[in-house]
Order: C-alpha cells, then structure tokens, then sequence
C-alpha cells in the first residue's frame, strides 16, 4: 500500500505537509497543495481513515441497523438520517437484520468492534441479551422506530397503538362489523401494539375480529394471507394489514380472485409507502413520517455524541389515516 512517507518523498515535502494538505488544507500555500495533490493521484494514495479516527479518537461514521431493506418504509427512513448525518459531516452505513436475530448480533459486534460513532437501531426484539451487551459496549445508540424502556438511551418511534385504533375505527364507521387483522410476527413489539389498538377499538364493538399471523412483513405473504381470507366463511368485508406490502400482497390476491375493492373487501395498509397510493386500487394506509423518523433519530444521536453527559430523550410520533378508494365504498 502506499503510504503517506511515499507522497511526501515524491512531492519533496515533509510527512506533516502531506497530513495537512489532507486534512487541514487552509494551511498550506496552493502551490503546495498542488505538488502534494498531484503526488497523491500518481500514486494512488488513499488516507487510512481508520488510523486517523483512531487518532482522533472519533469516527466520522454512523451506523444504521434496520429490519428490512426490502421495506420502502426503512428506505425512506435511511434517507433521512442520511441527510440529517450529511448536514453535520457524517457519513451512515447501513445494515440490514432482515428480520433475523443472529444478523443483528453479528452486525452490532462488528459495530461495536469498528468503534463506530454510534448506532440507530431497529430492533428484532425489544429485550434480549444482545442489546443489552451492545449497551455494555460504550457505543452511543439511539432505538428508531421502536421505544425499549428496559434500556436506557434515546428513541424515536410512532404511537403504534394509536395507528392501530385508527384503522380499526375508520373500518367500524364505514359499517364493517366483519374485519381482519393480518399480522407480523409476534416477536415485532411494532406488531403488538398495531393489534392492541386495534382491539381497543373493536373489542365490546360488536364486531367479530379474526387475527392471521404471518411469518414475514412481504408482499408474499400478503398473498398467502389472501388466500386464507378468500378461503374463510364467512369472509371478512375488511382487512387491516400490519403493514403496506402485506396489504398490496392481499390487493393482489383479492384481485386475482375476482374479488372487488372495495365493494367486497375494503383493505387498510400501515406506513403508507410510495407504493400504497400507486398500486391498482390506491390503497388507504396509515401514513407513518419515515423520513422524519431517521432525521430526528440521527439528529438526537449526533447530539448524544457531542456532549459527555447527553440528556436521553423519547421522541413519540402520532400516525395519520389516508383514506384513498381501497375503503371509501362499504358494504
């Protein structure tokens, strides 16, 4: 590899001209600059970032660990704290747990292992021995979309339950006395609370409610669960989704089936993705502020990592009903 004592030697400086011209070029002359700048491309140098934030004894770099790439919703999420970690300077990795306890674990050792800035994180589970290890590890952290009141530390969610009742009522008032919820696995505290408010509302309502849990928050799945309500009788006239791809998976299946939305199923989604407004029949969902939700995540553990004593904070955002033509006719 080439290292800083080549460019100096070839640029005729000294190894602190080089480090300057690098990191502090204001106090080099532009003829300097030059020299050195023209030593660098010849040779190919590039600076090792990791003995110099080893030096400095501060990363540049943020890390962001969530459930699932193939999710818009963590997509649009990444791209807010991106921009949040941009405005102070900072660069984001992005891990992705895929749902899976043990890509989180070796995703969090590497993490605490690289001695990055710090970490948002989304967690599989809400209490596990891993996180409490991470926490033990000296690496600032800041839990998004998900609050974990077993650990100390920052976060920034959705009142999840409050977005559940806002389906299930919004269903109630269009006449449905017949509705499903179809559900993520239950180890997601998101999942939880989405049911939970959901039976608040329901529950001593007079409506009859069916719970179908799925394996996973994918479209594919969405499919599978369709195909169990086209097989039910009687058939629920509604379903609640924990989230948008299940509900465009069970779009698809009602559609395939011949099955008119909303006319005879109305469908509710969860996060209100890009996609939701998009799909065949434009689909209502309860709208979560993803980007906001990384900004605000990022923008807390940047202000963590600048103080010795930072003030931990729980950021809690309230959801929103977008009522589009998958629930506007009832039955």
């Amino acid at each position: 590899m080439v290292g800083i004592k080549d460019v100096a030697r070839q640029a005729g400086v000294s190894i602190g001209t080089v480090s300057n011209v690098v990191n502090r070029p204001h106090l080099v002359s532009e003829e300097t600059r030059r020299r050195v700048q023209t030593a660098i491309d010849e040779l190919g140098y590039v600076r090792d970032e990791s003995a110099r934030q080893l030096r400095a004894g501060r990363s540049r770099i943020m890390a962001l660990v969530v459930l699932d790439l193939g999710n818009p919703f963590f997509v649009d999420l990444a791209r807010g704290a991106e921009e949040a970690a941009h405005a102070a300077g900072l660069n984001v990795i992005t891990c992705n747990s895929g749902q899976r306890v043990d890509l989180e674990t070796s995703y969090l050792a590497m993490l605490a292992e690289q001695r990055v800035r710090g970490v948002l994180l989304s967690p599989v589970e809400s209490v596990s021995d891993r996180l409490h290890t991470f926490a033990r590890s000296g690496i600032p952290y800041v839990f998004v979309d998900r609050k974990v009141p077993e650990l100390q530390g920052s976060s920034v969610s959705v009142d999840d339950v409050a977005g559940g009742a806002l389906a299930a009522r919004h269903l109630l008032e269009a006449g449905h006395t017949d509705i499903a919820f179809v559900n993520g696995p239950e180890l997601l505290v998101q999942c939880r609370e989405r049911e939970a408010g959901v039976r608040s509302v329901l529950d001593g309502s007079g409506a009859r409610l069916s719970v179908l849990e799925v394996a996973a928050l994918d479209a594919d799945s969405g499919r599978d669960a369709g195909a169990r309500l086209l097989g039910m009788s009687p058939r629920p006239s509604a379903v609640f989704c924990a989230n948008d791809l299940l509900a465009l998976g069970v779009l698809q299946a009602m559609v395939g089936a011949g099955v008119k939305v909303p006319e005879e199923m109305a469908i509710v989604g969860y996060d209100d993705i890009e996609f939701a407004g998009a799909a065949a029949v434009p689909l209502t969902s309860v709208r979560q502020p993803a980007r906001s939700l990384g900004r605000t995540a990022a923008e807390l553990l940047i202000a963590e990592t600048s103080t010795a004593h930072p003030e931990h904070r729980q950021v809690v955002f309230e959801p929103e009903l977008v009522v589009r033509e998958s629930t506007r006719t009832s039955r």
